[in-house]
């Protein structure tokens, strides 16, 4: 059952195995450039995948996964508290999902994609009235010299709220938000550095912890990043639900 149609793309739930490992070879392709291979994990089964097709060939372009909670109490069920210290956001009351492995497909860069893809998550997040969506954003590559601008740009606009800041948990990590103290970034290096996927929540009114994880396994930098829909800008909302509609 498609969930959106625009354009050139179609969005809809995995409804079979075979739907599931079309995601799991598209997240190997893209996270461990292995595209023979399939990226698994225990948290595959517990999740809903949503998968972005281009209507003419019925080509794969875009997937992602998302785990509901009842709410913040459910929040050590997560992936992302694999890697993150999370008890801070243990009293959020509303209901909660968390996206994961979020890819696009290296071939295809039409930015048309991400659009369709947020809003079919606005039509979801919508009628399953989540108040917040959380994940772990990533930046290609382990090394966080390529990256120094974005995560002083980070530092100073976009840390999480004090209430909901996560600790540290992960044993390999870089703490930019105490080591690039006195550094101010060059907007325009840090922007073309941001991750589409981290660019498109911090316009939303997105939120980041202050220190991202060296994930070795998946060849990434990544941060937690939260937003709490009532918070979203009133025409942001509105361009969203207008590509959800």
């Amino acid at each position: 059952m498609s969930l959106l149609s625009k354009g050139r793309y179609e969005v809809r739930f995995a409804n079979c195995e075979a739907d599931v490992q079309a995601a799991q070879c598209l997240r190997a392709l893209a996270f461990r450039d292995a595209p023979s291979d399939l990226d698994v994990d225990a948290y595959d089964a517990r999740c809903l995948h949503m998968l972005v097709e281009e209507v003419d060939s019925r080509a794969l372009v875009c997937c992602f996964r998302l785990l509901p909670l009842d709410s913040g109490r459910a929040i050590e069920q997560s992936y992302s508290a694999q890697h993150y210290e999370l008890s801070s956001l243990a009293n959020y009351e509303g209901a909660m999902v968390e996206m994961g492995r979020f890819c696009v497909h290296p071939d295809h860069s039409d930015p048309d994609i991400l659009r369709v893809a947020w809003g079919a998550l606005t039509s979801y997040i919508d009628e399953a009235g989540v108040e917040m969506l959380f994940g772990c954003s990533s930046f290609k590559g382990t090394s966080e010299e390529d990256y120094l601008d974005s995560f002083s740009l980070l530092k100073d606009r976009h840390l999480a709220p004090k209430r909901w800041l996560p600790r540290v948990k992960a044993p390999s990590i870089f703490p930019f938000a105490r080591k690039l103290q006195l550094r101010a970034p060059d907007l325009k290096a840090a922007m073309k550095e941001m991750p589409p996927l981290l660019r498109t929540y911090l316009m939303m009114g997105g939120w980041v912890s202050d220190h991202a994880v060296v994930d070795r396994d998946l060849n990434t930098l990544h941060v937690f990043t939260g937003l709490e829909i009532g918070a979203i800008p009133p025409a942001r909302k509105k361009l969203l639900r207008a590509v959800a509609g």
